[in-house]
Order: structure tokens, then C-alpha cells, then sequence
């Protein structure tokens, strides 16, 4: 009997989707990632100060983020080497250890920021005593990293990256001037004052992060190491197809897209509930949380809570990984989430290290809000030299072959 027409229909439907969700990889989780717990706060600090007058920045960096995003990733597939193993390979040593030490020291610090946040935000629903929680958060972390294989572990933070998505949920729970949202959406407001300036500046700070180049770069690497086309990270170089790379594009794409349309829902939330109540000043995710309980109701306080939680989640193995596949590759160790704790004890030990020294950063009496804008300060140092070589490195035919 042939199936009827109907089911037909629905069963190539779902056999579509399925295939893309087989597309979607490291450029999906990278953009999820972009969006951790401090990056939350900088974006509804900027909706809750200027309403919907940022808007545009979520439309206009996608093509931003993508491009270099994309590039990052190129370099990783093509290569079959990290971002530092690439640039320690053809530039000066004194370029590699003045990136690895800032791309460090601004994970870290973010490390911290995020592991805090997350910590403040579970007491908001679980009256347990912060160090404690936070204790907790960071020993699960880092339990996540070193002890789950790389496969299962893709697929946690492929499933974490759902959580975002009670964003979207949370934006259309509460009131919204749609048309407004529209008109600023697409028309830049600009305005030349100290608080505007910066907020755009954090904004951009957050979206266009050098950790996001290095974890990109070495997730494609780890890719290939999962499907069998290397056996090992750095030592091997992949057959990488033009169908590879356009995948690769695709990948990037719908995770850059994903990122800003959450920054985007954030910010009208954001706009919607604290600003027009007055509530401007927002220094923690956790304190935009309760600030959203009276305002808006359970479920909302709710839903913005278990996004916070997820994206850090996300966002520390993300931070801690960067920062380890950047110093191993400094010091031609073994890498990989692929490898276990045995065979890459140094990786693992990075990892380990960046999670616990940002635990400490929490009880240096610095505001999670404040380290943001230490961390944004040094990607704003590191991001533009990082980009002009990913740029030069890219357009490399030496090392890039035919897709330079």
C-alpha cells in the first residue's frame, strides 16, 4: 500500500529538518555561546536605558559576526590546526604570547562573571548560600568538560542552546509596541552621548569576542577529528570539500542569526518592562530577574531565570575550552575534547585552571557588571589585531589553498 499523500508530505518535512539539524554544529553553538550571562546583562542594560533605540545593532552586526565567524572557521576546516597553532606556525612568537595572554586573561575574567551570575541567579530560586552554589556551578562545569565524551558533549551544548529561546517566549508574555520596534529595528538611532556610545561599545564588545574566533576554529577541527577525515588535531591536514565549506557557511550563518535575534528579544523585554518603569540601572542578570518578578509576573521572572542558567551553561565550557585549545597549542601539547583527561592532561588542566581562577575572581569584591567591562575592555585591545590577522591568514594561499 503506498502511503497517503499527507504523510508522505510529513515524513519529507521532518526528514528536512533533520537534515539541517545535522548542518548545524560549532557555528551554531558558537553563537549561542555569544550570548552568556554577563552579555544578558550588558543587553538589558541598553534596553532598559534607551528603550528600542539599539535595536539596530541586532540586525546590523549579523553580517559582522557571520563573515568573521565564517573565516574562523574556514581556517580550522581547511587547515586541520587551531587559530594559535596557525598563527604560531607563520608569525612571530611575540604576536602569538601577547594574544594568548590577553585572550586569557579576558576569559577568565569572564569566567568569573558568568560562574557568579549564574550563582545569584539560582538563589533567586533556590535560597541556598551563594558560595556554595557557586562552588557547585563551577565543580559541574568542569565534571561537563573532562569527564563526558566530545560527542555527547556536542550534543549537551547543542540542547543547551534551546534554552535561549525562553527569550522569545518572554518577549511576547509582556506588552510591546511593535511598530516602534520596527522603526528602530531597521533605522539606526544614533546619539553622541557618553552612555549611548558605550552601550553600543558593549554591545559590539560582547558580539565580536576573540575567545568565539579560537573556539570556533578548533571545534571545526574537532569535527573533523569525530567524522574521521584527521586522526588527530594539528598533526593532520583534512580533504575538505566546497560542500564542506558551504555547510560550514550554513552552519555559521543560522548561528550568528540565532545570537542577535536573542540579543534582539532581550532588549525589547528589556525595554518593555524595566525601562518604562524607570529601572535603568541593571548591574547583574540576577538583578534584572527580580526586577522582572513584580513587573511581569512568575513566568516571565521564571523564563528569563532558566535562560540565564542555560547560557551560562553554555558560555564556561565555551570560555574555559578557547582558552585551553590556545594554550596547548602555544606549547605543542595535545588537545581535543576528543582526547581523554590521560592523553591530554595539559588541555584539561588549562581548562580546569581558567574555571577555578575564575571562581576566585567572584570574592575579589568587583561587581559582575564591572568585570564585564574589564573583559570588553580587553577584547577591545585584542579583537582588531586578531582580526587583521584572520583577514591576512584567510587570504594566505599558502595556507588556505584554493579556498582563501
Amino acid at each position: 500500500m503506498k502511503a497517503k499523500p499527507g504523510k508522505e508530505k510529513s515524513s519529507r518535512t521532518i526528514d528536512k529538518i533533520k537534515r539541517f539539524l545535522k548542518v548545524l554544529g560549532p557555528g551554531f553553538v558558537t553563537g549561542a555561546a555569544d550570548d552568556d550571562p554577563t552579555a544578558i546583562a550588558a543587553y538589558t542594560q541598553s534596553g532598559a536605558q534607551f528603550g528600542y533605540k539599539l535595536l539596530w545593532t541586532s540586525l546590523f552586526t549579523i553580517p559582522f559576526m557571520t563573515v568573521v565567524q565564517q573565516m574562523c572557521g574556514k581556517i580550522g576546516a581547511v587547515t586541520g590546526k587551531g587559530l594559535a597553532h596557525v598563527i604560531k606556525e607563520h608569525y612571530s612568537k611575540k604576536v602569538l604570547y601577547g594574544t594568548v595572554i590577553l585572550l586569557l586573561i579576558a576569559n577568565i575574567i569572564n569566567i568569573g562573571a558568568d560562574l557568579g551570575a549564574m550563582a545569584a541567579t539560582t538563589q533567586l530560586l533556590f535560597k541556598i548560600p551563594f558560595t556554595l552554589l557557586l562552588l557547585i556551578i563551577t565543580l559541574g562545569t568542569l565534571a561537563i568538560q573532562i569527564f563526558i565524551p566530545y560527542k555527547n558533549y556536542v550534543k549537551y551544548l547543542k540542547y543547551l542552546t534551546l534554552t535561549l529561546l525562553s527569550y522569545i517566549i518572554v518577549a511576547f508574555l509582556v506588552n510591546q509596541q511593535w511598530s516602534e520596534i520596527a522603526l528602530y529595528t531597521f533605522i539606526p538611532h544614533i546619539s553622541f552621548t557618553k552612555d549611548y556610545l558605550l552601550s553600543v561599545l558593549a554591545i559590539l564588545g560582547t558580539n565580536i569576542s576573540p575567545y568565539l574566533f579560537f573556539w570556533q576554529a578548533s571545534e571545526e577541527v574537532e569535527e573533523e577529528v569525530g567524522t574521521n577525515k584527521i586522526k588527530s588535531m594539528g598533526e593532520d591536514t583534512p580533504r575538505v570539500t566546497t560542500g564542506n565549506i558551504n555547510k560550514l557557511k550554513i552552519d555559521t550563518m543560522v548561528g550568528m542569526i540565532f545570537s542577535n535575534i536573542i540579543v534582539f528579544f532581550i532588549c525589547i523585554t528589556a525595554a518593555s518592562t524595566l525601562g518604562v518603569h524607570g529601572i535603568t540601572d541593571i548591574q547583574t542578570p540576577s538583578q534584572a530577574a527580580s526586577a522582572l518578578l513584580p513587573l511581569a509576573g512568575n513566568l516571565t521572572f521564571l523564563l528569563f531565570t532558566i535562560g540565564i542558567m542555560g547560557s551560562g551553561l553554555l558560555a564556561v565550557p565555551v570560555l574555559a575550552g578557547s582558552s585551553a585549545y590556545a594554550v596547548s597549542e602555544n606549547f605543542g601539547w595535545k588537545e581535543g575534547l576528543y582526547l581523554n583527561l590521560k592523553n591530554a592532561y595539559g588541555f584539561y588542566v588549562v581548562i580546569a585552571m581558567a574555571t577555578i581562577v575564575g571562581l576566585f575572581v567572584n570574592f575579589l569584591g568587583i561587581m559582575p557588571f564591572q568585570m564585564l567591562v574589564y573583559a570588553a575592555a580587553l577584547n577591545a585591545v585584542l579583537a582588531p589585531p586578531l582580526l587583521i590577522l584572520i583577514i591576512l591568514i584567510s587570504n594566505n594561499k599558502k595556507i588556505m589553498g584554493k579556498f582563501k
